[in-house]
């Protein structure tokens, strides 16, 4: 019997467009179950360990060790909220990050415009690392910083990006409740306000610009879907850069402290409280603050 070449099947151009209508609505459909698999209604405590209780574990592990803070935004120093431009943190936040950065180098990694955040924070003295950490720069008084240099790995993105920003504002202006937010080197769409029913909707309009862009890809955050760079570039790798710019290089000593009302998936060690739930994340900065001038007062001749 003789050998058979395979033979290749062949679509009809209504097969193909069929075919690639079912896999375009399966990713679809597939992005609507993840935003409802990010958006948990449950409202209890994570089980993680509290930082606060477990202060002076963490402190009697620092000893020694040079302490640097690295901060997200949202949900962290302000509670989310609907509108994402009235996310502000409160003045008692700001003075204690204030503080904390008078005795520890802290930084802001975020995945919001670094330009934005800062308006926010308002305070020059920190490191600010935006858009997922695509944007960064330091305090101009950083003489490893080289007085504030910026660190943008993923410049050339920037007219794509700002495309896509004003495409899914066209797309988007139909369904209730989104928001579209240039992040600079990220497109952010808010869904927090958008009726579940219209999710799938907008799950599409988003996947539909998003396969024009094979260099960008999507990721989720807190009642959020997100465009950036395919790039290995993350909050991760920020956080590395900044630790080299300080001169921290040994990164594996620190740790992670998730701020969450309900259990996730994290490889944080402790857990605080969302400052719309309690004022734990305060709390814990202005002790770390107390505990450093006490050491200094006792270290005193």
């Amino acid at each position: 019997m003789r050998n058979q070449l395979p033979v290749a099947k062949s679509f009809s151009p209504t097969d193909l467009n069929l075919l690639l209508k079912k896999r375009f609505e399966a990713k679809t459909n597939a992005l609507v179950d993840s935003m409802r698999a990010s958006s948990p209604t449950r409202s209890h405590c994570s089980l993680l360990p509290s930082a606060l209780s477990m202060f002076d574990q963490i402190i009697a592990a620092s000893e020694g060790k040079q302490i640097a803070m690295f901060l997200d935004y949202d949900g962290t120093l302000s509670p989310i909220v609907e509108d994402p431009d009235q996310a502000f943190m409160s003045e008692e936040m700001r003075a204690a990050v204030r503080d904390v950065a008078r005795y520890f180098p802290t930084a802001i990694v975020t995945g919001r415009c670094r330009d934005k955040v800062y308006r926010f924070v308002k305070l020059p003295g920190l490191y600010y690392a935006g858009s997922h950490g695509m944007d960064i720069t330091g305090p101009s008084k950083s003489c490893r910083f080289k007085k504030g240099v910026l660190f943008q790995p993923a410049s050339e993105f920037l007219p794509m990006i700002d495309e896509v920003h004003k495409t899914l504002v066209e797309k988007t202006k139909s369904i209730g409740g989104a928001k579209v937010e240039n992040n600079r080197f990220c497109v952010s769409v808010h869904f927090r306000c958008v009726d579940e029913k219209s999710w799938a909707a907008l799950a599409e309009q988003v996947r539909s610009v998003l396969n024009k862009y094979p260099k960008l890809s999507l990721t989720q955050g807190k009642k959020v879907l997100e465009i950036r760079p395919s790039i290995k570039w993350d909050k991760g790798r920020a956080l590395e850069f900044l630790l080299e710019a300080l001169g921290l290089h040994d990164r594996g000593q620190g740790f992670g402290i998730l701020v969450s009302k309900v259990p996730k998936e994290t490889n944080a060690s402790y857990s605080l409280q969302e400052p719309s739930e309690a004022i734990s994340v305060e709390q814990f900065l202005r002790r770390l603050v107390d505990w450093k001038k006490y050491s200094r007062v006792a270290a005193a001749p």
